[in-house]
């Protein structure tokens, strides 16, 4: 049995390293003079060379971060909200539409985005929202709120209604009894559809090309244009070096999320 143990930790560890070893390229790469990188037998050992970084931020880096992190936040806290009150609405009641309103959600995630391109940029011309932050997080929030309100709606449906229906009867009103039973046991739910929407709205690229100026990039667009260069051959290290700055907010909230996913699902189950 130990030995079997023993076994499978070692293939784990195996599949491990073989999945960390590009994001450790990465890495190893943008602390790489250019001519060592560009060398037939590249080290793989860091040399720690800082330039690549210095070079990365004369290129407008934190403009770029300061829009992408407005619109990436501005659209998740729409989505989710939205999403929120949607998948309560669905979950916990009955009317008229309900289902239409579901086949709709399901069916606004099956049609390509590429089909709604036109349509956009005419929206946010005629709006006077076109090459705007507020703009670009409006198509941003109408790309993650689908799958945010299903999201949602599979959390919601898995907290029992009775918790609910005990607290009204103890005396609580409708309203208080969501917000001090149900609430607090969908905050896994809500910290998980709202990473969700940062990833996909953080690494989304096609609709920033439609919307925004080549003077008004999004980290996606920006770090595209390190590569995009015209005879001249490509910066590999500032691109590694860009690669790996627009991965570090998504690394800090994954550190932060972590803690706040657990502490949610404990403080939930207790108050329960």
């Amino acid at each position: 049995m130990n030995a079997r143990r023993r076994l499978w930790g070692f293939i784990a560890i195996g599949i491990a390293l073989i999945w960390a070893f590009p994001v450790y390229w990465v890495l190893n790469s943008s602390f790489q003079p250019t001519e060592k990188l560009r060398s037939p037998n590249p080290p793989f050992v860091p040399d720690f060379a800082a330039a690549a970084y210095d070079r990365v931020f004369n290129e407008s880096f934190i403009d770029s971060l300061k829009l992408s992190l407005t619109v990436t936040l501005l659209a998740v806290a729409a989505a989710t909200v939205c999403g929120f009150v949607a998948a309560v609405a669905i979950s916990r009641f009955r009317f008229k539409g309900r289902k239409s309103f579901i086949f709709t959600v399901l069916a606004i995630q099956m049609i390509p985005p590429e089909g709604l391109f036109i349509s956009q940029y005419k929206m946010l011309n005629e709006w006077g929202l076109y090459n705007s932050a507020i703009g670009l997080g409006l198509l941003y929030t109408a790309l993650i709120l689908p799958f945010t309100v299903w999201m949602l709606r599979g959390f919601v449906d898995g907290i029992p209604l009775e918790l609910e229906e005990a607290a009204m009867t103890d005396g609580c009103s409708r309203t208080r009894a969501f917000f001090t039973i149900t609430f607090p046991l969908l905050a896994p739910g809500l910290v998980a559809s709202s990473v969700y929407g940062f990833l996909q709205a953080w690494n989304e690229y096609t609709l920033a090309v439609v919307v925004m100026d080549p003077s008004n990039r999004t980290l996606p667009l920006w770090l595209r244009g390190l590569s995009d260069v015209s005879n001249e051959a490509v910066d590999w290290p500032a691109v590694m070096a860009g690669a790996t700055l627009v991965a570090v907010p998504v690394i800090v909230l994954f550190m932060i999320v972590q803690n706040r996913m657990t502490s949610g699902m404990v403080g939930g189950a207790v108050k329960g």
